[in-house]
């Protein structure tokens, strides 16, 4: 059987890692979110804690086109006199493609769908939800009022999106960069979970794709 690889982006305070979490499960196969940190230090022999202060960082674009020239000049696997931003990124992009040809898996964040665009068995999904729903949920979980919920929510959506918008040649949150787009407040996390499941089963089984 094909691996199966499903990507989810997501708004903050969407559920996003929990869905993915539950797609998983399943599914029977591995969520890949912060986890994914440990593999590429493991793997690029780095500090884990560089990961970790950079995670779904943006960038400069001076840098960005430096890793991304490095990048194309097959230097992926040395990190020899890189900054710490490319070195990160870098070693990102080579776990996530390396995990996809290892095993089936759900990978949340981190550009994984850019990084994976030339897979033919990977489901790209964007995770997104009412702003009341997402404020309620995030004041919930970090016993924030919804003040402080709104403002969190705000200022990490405007991280992520810097972060995929540079090292992307594709924008966060619209349609077009997706394969999927879910609204979670309506479903539910649950449902979103199920509704993905039927998507990649669906996938797999709908042989005749021509529009």
């Amino acid at each position: 059987m094909a691996k199966r690889i499903i990507t989810i982006s997501r708004e903050f305070g969407s559920g996003g890692h929990e869905i993915g979490m539950k797609l998983a499960e399943k599914l029977g196969i591995k969520c890949y979110d912060k986890e994914l940190l440990e593999l590429a230090a493991k793997e690029s022999g780095l500090c884990e804690e560089l990961f970790a202060s950079q995670d779904e960082k943006p960038t400069n674009s001076f840098l960005y086109s430096l890793v991304m020239d490095t990048y194309s000049l097959g230097y992926t696997n040395s990190y020899v006199d890189m900054p710490i931003n490319h070195k990160v990124f870098l070693a990102q992009f080579d776990a996530i493609k390396k995990l996809a040809e290892r095993e089936s898996c759900v990978i949340v964040g981190r550009c994984a769908d850019y990084a994976l665009e030339e897979f033919d068995n990977v489901l790209s999904v964007f995770i997104h939800a009412d702003m009341d729903a997402r404020i309620r949920r995030i004041a919930r979980i970090y016993d924030l009022t919804d003040a402080k919920a709104k403002d969190l929510i705000k200022k990490t959506d405007k991280r992520r999106s810097s972060y995929y918008n540079y090292y992307s040649n594709k924008k966060w949150g619209a349609a077009e960069s997706y394969n999927i787009c879910l609204d979670s407040s309506l479903l539910g996390i649950d449902g979103t979970a199920k509704a993905i499941e039927q998507l990649v089963e669906l996938k797999e089984n709908i042989t005749d794709k021509k529009l």
